[in-house]
């Protein structure tokens, strides 16, 4: 008889949770196998980081003293089982008051969310936009104002926002971040 080793996967090849269903960071299986260090996993892209980097320092100077700017894949809990990961996170600083300063997830809606790109496996999923998506819907059930999606293969943004038409944008265009802030991805990632 021969029969096949069942591989445990640890939960830190766990990127995010839906539904107590885990959604593992992209490349796990590679881990598993030896090929790959769990760290090689965890890291953005040079252009990624770019991105991200300068979106911070923007945000952070244009973002009023009532707003809390959160990034380093937040974690925001939805419920027990389910649990999503943010790249930046924009946050009512009242909301934030009653919330103690420990190391756990945060069960609070941002305002907006920015993700660019993911470091989900996609590969279980039978639709891979399904996955963005699937996200998208449940940031906005939390109580997201505005889920915007940074593509970098594509140079695309995607915003959505509840009850209403989902957009995509090239990102040479001037994408609104809040009332009063857009910014456009290509000449950020210039400067």
């Amino acid at each position: 008889i021969n029969m096949k080793a069942v591989v445990s996967i640890p939960e830190s090849l766990i990127y995010e949770m839906v539904n107590g269903q885990p959604i593992y960071y992209k490349g796990y299986k590679q881990v598993l196998t030896g090929e790959k260090q769990i760290d090689e996993l965890m890291g953005s892209s040079y252009l990624q980081s770019l991105i991200i980097t300068n979106l911070v320092i923007y945000l952070g100077g244009k973002l009023s003293t009532d707003l809390q700017l959160l990034t380093n894949e937040i974690g925001l809990q939805f419920d027990a089982k389910s649990w999503r990961a943010a790249d930046i996170a924009i946050v009512d600083k009242k909301q934030l008051k009653a919330v103690e300063h420990l190391n756990k997830y945060l069960k609070i809606a941002p305002k907006v969310v920015i993700e660019i790109d993911t470091k989900a496996s996609l590969e279980s999923a039978q639709d891979s936009v399904g996955y963005f998506h699937q996200k998208t819907d449940q940031l906005l059930a939390f109580g997201t104002e505005k889920v915007i999606w940074i593509f970098s293969d594509s140079r695309k943004v995607m915003i959505a926002k509840p009850n209403q038409p989902w957009e995509i944008h090239d990102w040479t265009q001037d994408i609104p971040i809040l009332d009063d802030i857009t910014i456009n991805i290509a000449q950020l990632i210039a400067q």
